[in-house]
């Protein structure tokens, strides 16, 4: 089961340093992440949402690839691909994968003018190397699907790792 865990911060810059962090860790193994989004609030007032992965040119691509191979098939590979691309295109663009966007802009609209969050939907991982690798970047916990336990724990945890992280500077 995957939890959602959503964690504000002064900037943009350090959100989307985080986000690299917790892409670094998937590759170490030590985090399983289904979605990492960054959510901006402008100073102008406007929720931005930076996805980690562009769903209309993801459908575009393969389904240029797939509409090439059934071109060869036809002998006309070129019109395969351009069909195959625009349908692609279009079915990218209707889907989301992840946390919902209306939802992340509705808690983004929470957030201080200027700041963001990193929303991160995260399936599996290795709690106690993962926590003192993000914790220099600071934040604060704003959401979660955790249950009351789980994410008590979870504060705490961050508290101590911070707190580790403050004495040995």
């Amino acid at each position: 089961m995957s939890n959602l865990i959503a964690v504000a911060y002064p900037d943009v810059a350090t959100a989307e340093q985080v986000r690299a962090k917790l892409v670094e860790l998937q590759k170490q193994k030590l985090i399983n992440i289904e979605d990492a989004v960054v959510v901006e609030r402008r100073p102008d007032g406007k929720v931005k949402l930076h996805q980690a992965m562009n769903t209309v040119g993801a459908g575009a691509a393969g389904g240029a690839l797939w509409g090439g191979l059934i071109g060869l098939l036809f002998f006309m590979p070129f019109l395969g691909m351009a069909v195959g691309g625009a349908t692609g295109a279009a079915v990218g663009s209707a889907q989301d994968f992840g946390v919902d966007n209306d939802f992340m802009r509705k808690v983004g609209e929470g957030l201080t003018p200027g700041a963001a969050a990193v929303f991160a939907l995260v399936s599996d991982a290795v709690t106690e190397k993962v926590l003192p690798q993000l914790a220099p970047y600071g934040g604060q916990i704003i959401q979660t699907s955790l249950s009351e336990a789980d994410e008590e724990h979870l504060r705490e945890a961050v508290a101590t790792v911070r707190a580790g992280a403050a004495h040995a500077a």
